[in-house]
């Protein structure tokens, strides 16, 4: 065995494990399913070791989608035992976050891996000011009783999730909150459909991703197993953890919370871009 180029893959396997426990937390805190922690973790990594930055990008947004499933299973039950997951807005969002989050995923092979950081940074700006300054509410908060708003609003949500690499969280708790929910309903609710995204999202990426050269080993279409499974045991362990501290915070604080987290995020992958 080739021990010193096992030692090589350390740093990687540890940072993976830290991006797990990490997103885990930020499942359950914050509704989302801890993609805005893992793609950019993930990218990181994959680019350290050499790889396209093209592929990094994909590989790293469709594994966290992949990720996201069990996250987004764990906190969703840990905020449905505590009465914070809408089965109405989830039975009504899920069918058309299913199918915007399928085609994202097809079409974002179509799409550069700076394009899709881009993607990420503006989107994460742009919550992050909805969050402080409630124009989403202003502008869609008369709507909240209409059935066709939250369905067009499902299929946006679940498209861009798609290129993001994310649960949904970041966009469908304001949109929900904008609809009337409490933040923590919103939270709570959210961590469910994220899963739909999740799975939907994570069958567009193999498809889009099959056959594609560069990728890293153990890798199915764009999603590649072994991030997959280092990140997923250790978020979904950690995730009832984030949501017992959600359970702790007021709205205001955990509506901050989110919002800091999201501006961090998205410098984060400007800083990639330029820096590219």
């Amino acid at each position: 065995m080739d021990w010193a180029a096992l030692a090589t893959y350390w740093p990687f396997v540890l940072g993976l494990m830290v991006t797990g426990v990490a997103s885990g937390i930020a499942a359950g805190l914050l509704g989302i399913g801890g993609g805005a922690i893992i793609v950019p973790a993930l990218s990181t990594a994959l680019m350290v070791l050499g790889y396209d930055s093209d592929v990094v990008q994909h590989v790293a947004v469709g594994t966290s989608l992949a990720i996201i499933i069990p996250t987004g299973f764990m906190s969703a039950r840990a905020h449905f035992k505590r009465g914070a997951l809408d089965l109405k807005v989830l039975r009504l969002w899920v069918p058309f976050i299913v199918a915007g989050t399928f085609i994202g995923g097809l079409m974002a092979g179509w799409f550069s891996g700076d394009v899709l950081r881009i993607v990420f940074a503006v989107m994460a700006f742009l919550i992050a000011a909805n969050i402080v300054f409630a124009f989403q509410t202003r502008l869609m908060g008369h709507l909240n009783g209409s059935s066709l708003t939250h369905r067009i609003s499902a299929f946006v949500v679940g498209y861009i999730s798609a290129l993001m690499g994310i649960g949904g969280g970041s966009l469908t708790v304001p949109t929900l909150v904008a609809f009337g929910s409490s933040m923590h309903a919103a939270v709570g609710t959210s961590a469910g459909i994220g899963v739909a995204i999740a799975i939907s999202g994570t069958v567009g990426f193999v498809i889009s991703g099959w056959g594609v050269a560069g990728l890293p080993p153990l890798s199915l279409g764009y999603i590649n197993l072994v991030a997959l499974l280092l990140v997923a045991v250790l978020a979904a362990l950690f995730a009832p953890v984030g949501a017992a501290l959600a359970h702790r915070l007021d709205q205001k604080t955990l509506k901050y919370v989110f919002a800091v987290f999201l501006v961090v995020v998205g410098l984060n992958m400007v800083w990639t871009v330029v820096n590219g």
